[in-house]
């Protein structure tokens, strides 16, 4: 047997909420987790206060799938199978689905990526490859993706890490571990573990909204700050 890789064309979908006030807007994009949908994620962002002075993208993972419980479609951002060609493949339609988003919004150079679960390492590849401004990163309950070199590190304007003090999922020496690979790098980072597991908590809302602030203008963190 001879396993091969091809490339073909497939269809994704994000979900837009323009800002409420008119002018040029920061954007805030969002990555679900495993067997989420974009739905989910938007939700979160929304919840966060101060969010709709901005234009919210919440962006779904291509590979779709039947959560058969509660007969919704959901998705995963990639398997370790042929896992480099995954990574390439999300890149290019994160790139696709922003530079739609500016084409249609009125839109300012800050960004903001916001990643629960599998959707962190999301976030930070998008944040990273990000050239229209300042990238800042909301990280929920994931880690930070091993392949990221520290010079890609440092280009982040700020991160918000955040975990459950009882998830399992994310240990508590990971989240230690990142904090301070991300500090190494001279990133400005705010580490904050909250009570719960697993979770997009409530009590990340009002630290998520602070950091949005402090990235409103793109004049925030400075890389390196």
């Amino acid at each position: 047997m001879t396993e091969r890789s091809i490339r073909t064309t497939i269809h994704g979908r994000y979900l837009v909420i323009p800002a409420a006030s008119p002018g040029p807007a920061p954007v805030l994009v969002g990555f679900h987790g495993y067997a989420e949908n974009a739905e989910a994620q938007l939700e979160r962002l929304k919840s966060i206060p101060g969010s709709s002075r901005w234009v919210i993208v919440s962006i779904q993972a291509l590979h779709r799938f039947y959560q058969r419980k509660a007969n919704l479609v959901v998705a995963s951002w990639m398997t370790r199978q042929d896992r480099e060609q995954a990574i390439a493949d999300n890149a290019a339609y994160v790139a696709a689905c922003l530079d739609a988003v500016r084409a249609e919004c009125s839109t300012q150079a800050s960004v903001v990526f916001a990643g629960f679960s599998q959707g962190v390492a999301m976030a930070f590849r998008a944040a990273v490859q990000w050239q229209g401004g300042p990238a800042a990163v909301i990280a929920a309950g994931g880690d930070v993706p091993p392949e990221i070199t520290a010079d890609q590190l440092k280009t982040l304007s700020g991160v918000l890490m955040a975990r459950g003090k009882s998830d399992d999922l994310y240990p508590r020496a990971q989240f230690a571990n990142d904090t301070q690979r991300l500090l190494n790098c001279n990133v400005k980072v705010s580490a904050l573990e909250m009570n719960g597991g697993h979770e997009w908590a409530a009590e990340l809302l009002e630290p998520a909204s602070e950091f949005l602030e402090a990235h409103f203008s793109g004049a925030g963190f400075s890389p390196g700050e």
